[in-house]
């Protein structure tokens, strides 16, 4: 089933030097935008990460320190990524868990806003979690009855994924909806206000820290009564996405 869009989307993936958001860096991003007509541009790029690719990466994709150390560096490709992907819906497969944190961190580091938080998003994983409960090769086994070649080529992996939301949307026509609003819904609602799940918001649409001695504390009543949390949150190993929010509260209770 072709998508029925009101803005492009893009659809993308990531391969990296390993799973730590707040650390580890792309080594080879692949993005699909969908025009509203349907029309698609696809864009791949090899990126030197700056930092050693860790052994049981390279076991999965097959990129080694060799193959990307010639190529720009994310800060070096981030403004012409931020400005082709403005204005576009996002959707991946496992994309909010990984892909978007991750992608949001080097744009964070690189100088670059892009909020992720103005667009609607689309975890096609989660999809097919709710329907299946299966990995990305059965998922395009199952809905699309290919064979999943080239696994974990960044490419091979978005077009997958791409071709697999419109199968889902075929194949759940009673409970998926064809727009794009609803499937952002229906795959990535949560409570969290950052993806690392630090900062969520509470029953009542307060936010609330979401681990350590003040997890269920509003952040707001944390802030105020010990100042030097900020501080140590700042300080510490924390995505830059999570700091970020946590300022954005910080400079809201000042207003």
């Amino acid at each position: 089933m072709r998508l029925n869009l009101k803005n492009p989307i893009v659809f993308f993936d990531i391969e990296s030097t390993g799973l730590n958001v707040a650390t580890d860096r792309i080594v080879e991003i692949s993005a699909v935008k969908v025009q509203v007509n349907g029309d698609t541009e696809i864009k791949t790029r090899r990126i030197n990460p700056t930092i050693p690719i860790s052994p049981e990466s390279y076991a999965i994709h097959g990129i080694s320190q060799d193959d990307v150390k010639d190529c720009p560096t994310f800060k070096e490709i981030a403004k012409s990524l931020a400005k082709w992907m403005t204005g576009c819906d996002i959707a991946g497969y496992n994309s909010t868990k990984f892909d978007i944190p991750l992608l949001a961190e080097e744009f964070l580091r690189a100088g670059v806003d892009f909020d992720f938080r103005k667009r609607k998003l689309v975890d096609v994983q989660v999809i097919f979690h709710k329907m299946e409960q299966r990995t990305l090769s059965a998922a395009y086994k199952f809905y699309c009855n290919k064979n999943l070649e080239n696994a974990h080529s960044a490419q091979a992996d978005t077009l997958a994924t791409y071709e697999i939301l419109q199968a889902q949307l075929d194949r759940y026509p009673d409970t998926l909806r064809n727009d794009i609003g609803f499937l952002s819904e229906f795959s990535t609602k949560s409570r969290f206000l950052d993806y690392a799940g630090r900062i969520v918001l509470n029953d009542n649409d307060v936010p609330v820290f979401n681990f350590g001695k003040h997890k269920g504390k509003p952040v707001e009543d944390v802030l105020r009564q010990e100042p030097s949390y900020y501080a140590w949150m700042m300080n510490g190993d924390f995505t830059l996405f999570t700091k970020k929010v946590l300022t954005e509260i910080k400079l809201k209770m000042r207003q």
